[in-house]
């Protein structure tokens, strides 16, 4: 592509991550609020993320079959919409009606719903525009931009919380409807589309790829969704921990909780600059990652003073730093044009089934042991990394090889 189609491409689609990941980020600050305005458990709270991250997993497998079948674009622009006429619901529902929760929770489910053809179909599209080192900077932006969003959502969140915990609600309707028009004008799909498989060659082809490419692709999305999870799981507890135990709450609350996102969003601009398509290097990278993140969950269980805490937490972000981008350029490349949206699209199910768990598993352990909760996020953590050192095998600069074959060439 021309510079200013990829500046034009930088700008709209690192929209779509950034926005997407406000729809779950920015809730993390107000959780407590929420808890209390509503009278809700620990549980009841976690919903409010967990349902819109299931929603968005269920229905993105969808998402990325009509994306291959028609255009990408023909996907994302109305998910978009529909992403933020789920906030406004949920805002409304919260602000005046008197069963606020269930209103709230209905408006996640859509919002869920629309988010489901944004992130892994804007991403499949980023594996249609760019190639070679070109494609894999651009995912590192990519991820970037959605660990941005991660970074700035706490702030935002506890920001808005000042004025009434529900106000972010109304805020989602307006930057997605922003980023929907960006999207439409600003990216130019190329035309030269292969005309689609029909449907039951085109699931025989899937079955093909995961016959062929199961066991990495297998590894590569359990990674993916392993950091996901603990992001947001940690997130979690620390926004819990900031209010009850160090009584620290509004916007310095939500600066706290963007220090180890932004380790986390520098670390993976760097790591998608630099790896190309090397993919000894991304293995290399993806061991490390988990090995920091385990090192840096196991020490939390001894540190408990707050500025030490942070600084623990940030080895694991540079490791999810580290892992991401790597996982991203594999999945992208994996497969053909003709069937990326749907590989895209399994992976970033995983992705939210990662984030729905994680406050809702993070909860769980909290009220069992917190020495229990990071003894047992590192041991996973360690599982995940063995996992990557044993199944996902490469050779070479390239990383071809013979037992996985991790490709750009299937069509």
């Amino acid at each position: 592509m021309g510079k200013n189609h990829t500046g034009a491409a930088i700008l709209s689609l690192g929209s779509i991550p950034f926005i997407t990941t406000l729809g779950n980020s920015t809730l993390i600050p107000i959780l407590p609020e929420m808890k209390e305005a509503l009278n809700l458990n620990n549980i009841q709270v976690s919903l409010t993320i967990t349902l819109f991250s299931i929603a968005a997993a269920i229905c993105i497998p969808a998402a990325g079959y009509l994306s291959d079948r028609f255009s990408r674009k023909a996907i994302i622009v109305p998910s978009l919409v529909i992403f933020g006429a789920g906030g406004l619901l949920a805002g409304i529902g919260a602000a005046f009606f008197s069963n606020a929760f269930i209103w709230l929770l209905i408006g996640r489910i859509i919002q869920g719903i629309g988010a489901a053809g944004t992130f892994p179909i804007a991403m499949a599209l980023i594996g249609d525009l760019f190639k070679g080192s070109e494609q894999s900077k651009m995912l590192g932006i990519y991820e970037a931009s959605n660990e941005l969003g991660k970074v700035l959502s706490p702030i935002i969140g506890a920001a808005f919380a000042l004025i009434t915990w529900y106000f972010v609600f109304f805020t989602f309707p307006v930057i997605s409807f922003l980023c929907a028009i960006l999207v439409f004008f600003l990216i130019k799909e190329r035309r030269n589309r292969q005309t689609p498989p029909p449907f039951n060659q085109y699931v025989k082809g899937l079955f093909l790829v995961f016959k062929q490419e199961g066991r990495w692709l297998f590894t590569v999305y359990l990674a993916g969704g392993t950091c996901l999870l603990t992001i947001f799981g940690i997130l979690f507890y620390l926004s819990d921990k900031l209010e009850t135990e160090d009584h620290i709450t509004g916007v310095w609350k939500g600066l706290i909780l963007a220090i180890p996102l932004l380790v986390l969003v520098t670390t993976s601009y760097r790591t998608g600059s630099i790896i190309g398509k090397n993919f000894v290097k991304m293995k290399r990278l993806a061991v490390i990652g988990f090995i920091l993140m385990t090192a840096s969950y196991l020490s939390l269980v001894w540190i408990e003073p707050l500025i030490w805490f942070i600084f623990a937490l940030c080895f694991s972000s540079i490791g999810a730093g580290l892992v991401l981008p790597c996982v991203n350029t594999m999945i992208a490349g994996a497969v053909g044009k003709e069937k990326r949206g749907f590989i895209t699209s399994l992976y970033g199910s995983v992705r939210y089934i990662g984030v729905a768990l994680g406050p809702l598993l993070f909860g769980w352990l909290m009220d069992w042991s917190r020495t229990g909760l990071f003894l047992s996020v590192a041991c996973f953590t360690f599982l995940v990394a063995m996992l990557v050192l044993l199944l996902l095998h490469v050779n070479g600069m390239d990383g071809r090889d013979k037992r996985t074959k991790i490709t750009y060439n299937y069509y």
